[in-house]
């Protein structure tokens, strides 16, 4: 039950965000065993003037493409599970819209069935 949260540039189009949508779904179904349809995602489109970051910080040069993917996901993951998600997201992004490696960054946070409510108010953890 990933929730993503992924910043980047003004400019993408309707097609190219469905299709970074798309691949972030694929690779987290497929890397880190989420189920289909588990799909919660928000897009921030933001002007170059409110997105700081370092063009070189531990990357070999970010452009104006840097893209950032915050997952919160409630199950933990192995790293070998986290090192696929990482690595073949980027491949799928630089293969479908010729965005570079360097200018992916991907973040992941756990927590647990006690900090989700999907609905109604009830704790994911009280769901049978």
């Amino acid at each position: 039950m990933p929730f993503t949260r992924i910043t980047l540039r003004q400019g993408y189009s309707d097609a190219q965000i469905t299709q970074i949508s798309d691949i972030l779904q694929r690779t987290l179904e497929d890397e880190f065993t989420v189920p289909a349809g588990d799909r919660f995602q928000v897009f921030e489109t933001l002007p170059a003037r409110q997105r700081v970051f370092d063009q070189h910080y531990k990357s070999g040069g970010r452009s104006d493409n840097f893209i950032q993917f915050h997952i919160l996901a409630g199950k933990p993951r192995t790293r070998e599970q986290k090192q696929n998600l990482c690595r073949v997201l980027c491949q799928r992004l630089q293969s479908a819209l010729d965005i570079h490696p360097n200018d992916v960054m991907v973040m992941i946070q756990f927590n647990t069935v006690d900090e989700w409510s999907f609905s109604q108010g009830r704790l994911q953890s009280e769901e049978a």
